[in-house]
This record gives structure tokens, C-alpha cells and sequence, in this order.
């Protein structure tokens, strides 16, 4: 399976669209992962033209709901448990203190979240971490 991932989108603003390279670089993903910041549902609505959507509620996203988005996404891919929020700060924690904190110690294959504005792709005590 190929999951598409992003974050921190803060749209709407004037675009009336996703970037186009949103739209190239996900052609070919079976699930699309936003990990909060939308702001708006039509981005949500936007995505799922390429693919399905789960997305996690950011710290801009209230106000509003959609079918698409919780809280904290949980998930299982291909083996992998997968946990995704908006945020995890400061993600540099030791991961048994992330896990403790945010995932009531409940272990986790990979952790995506959104919210620092920063790329992060780590494997770190054998979490894969990504934002």
C-alpha cells in the first residue's frame, strides 16, 4: 500500500485548488494521511478525488467537522500499527516518553504528526517517526 502524506495545508486562502505537485506526487497512492491544519473541508474534499482520506484534527481545525477527520487517527497497515495526531512537542522526547504521554503507552510501529511546520523522518528504538 502507498500512503500519501501531509500536514499543515492551512487552506483556504486564495488558491481555489491543492498545489499541483499535490496532485503528482499522490497519482498513484491508495490512502492519503493529513496529519491537521486543513482549516477548510474542502481540501479534505480535494484529496479524496485522488485517493481516501483520514485526517486528525489540528490545533486550526475547530469549528467545523468532517466524516474524514478525528482527533487521533489509529491504524494498522500491512502489519504496521500506525498512530497519527497533529501533535507530539517537543518529538525529540525519548519515544517511550512520546508513547507514555500521548499514546497511554500503547506501542506503535510508526507516528505521524503534523503541527511544527518541519520535515522529520526518523527511526528511532524502532518507531518510524515522520512529520
Amino acid at each position: 500500500m502507498r500512503i500519501g502524506l501531509l500536514s499543515d495545508t492551512h487552506q483556504p486562502s486564495d488558491r481555489k485548488t491543492l498545489y499541483e505537485e499535490v496532485y503528482d506526487v499522490f497519482a498513484d497512492v491508495d490512502l492519503i494521511l493529513h496529519g491537521g491544519d486543513i482549516v477548510h473541508h474542502m481540501v479534505l474534499d480535494w484529496l479524496d478525488d485522488i485517493a481516501p482520506v483520514l485526517a486528525c484534527r489540528g490545533n486550526n481545525d475547530y469549528g467545523w467537522d468532517d466524516r474524514r477527520m478525528k482527533e487521533v487517527v489509529v491504524l494498522e497497515v500491512e502489519g504496521y500499527k500506525l498512530a497519527m495526531r497533529h501533535d507530539m512537542e517537543p518529538e525529540d522526547r525519548p519515544i517511550d516518553e512520546l508513547l507514555r504521554r500521548y499514546w497511554k503507552g500503547e506501542h506503535y510501529d510508526i507516528l505521524v504528526t503534523g503541527d511544527t511546520h518541519f520535515e522529520r523522518v526518523d527511526f528511532r528504538d524502532g518507531v518510524l517517526q515522520v512529520n
